[in-house]
């Protein structure tokens, strides 16, 4: 079994999107909160895929769509979660990209409060 193959039959269906939330390629990657090495979990809360300490998130995925070359407001969605690429670096197997991890932190959009 490929890595692909297992991205297609064990990752989560996720969009790279626009700033206007269009998008622009869609993938299969494995997308799991970050935990600290000392196994303190303070102020850290539960979520759909695991335990969250500050939001942040390790995503690997294929080489396509390319996310380490994303422009300003491009982001993940998952889930109906929004996620900021912070950091992306492409693993290779020979010359060849093998695949992409990145860490990637969620987007808490603020709503506006109407001064009515």
């Amino acid at each position: 079994m490929n890595l692909q193959t297992l991205f297609e039959k064990f990752g989560r269906n996720a969009s790279l999107c626009t700033a206007l939330g269009v998008s622009e390629a869609t993938m299969n990657a494995f997308i799991s909160p970050l935990r600290y090495k000392n196994k303190m979990y303070l102020y850290g809360v539960n979520t759909d895929i695991g335990y969250n300490s500050q939001g942040h998130y390790l995503y690997i995925g294929p080489p396509n769509p390319d996310i380490t070359a994303v422009s300003d407001g491009q982001y993940i969605l998952c889930d109906s979660k929004k996620y900021r690429i912070d950091r992306a670096e492409k693993v290779y197997n020979g010359s060849t990209v093998f695949y992409i991890w990145a860490i990637i932190r969620e987007m808490v959009e603020i709503e506006e409060e109407d001064d009515d």
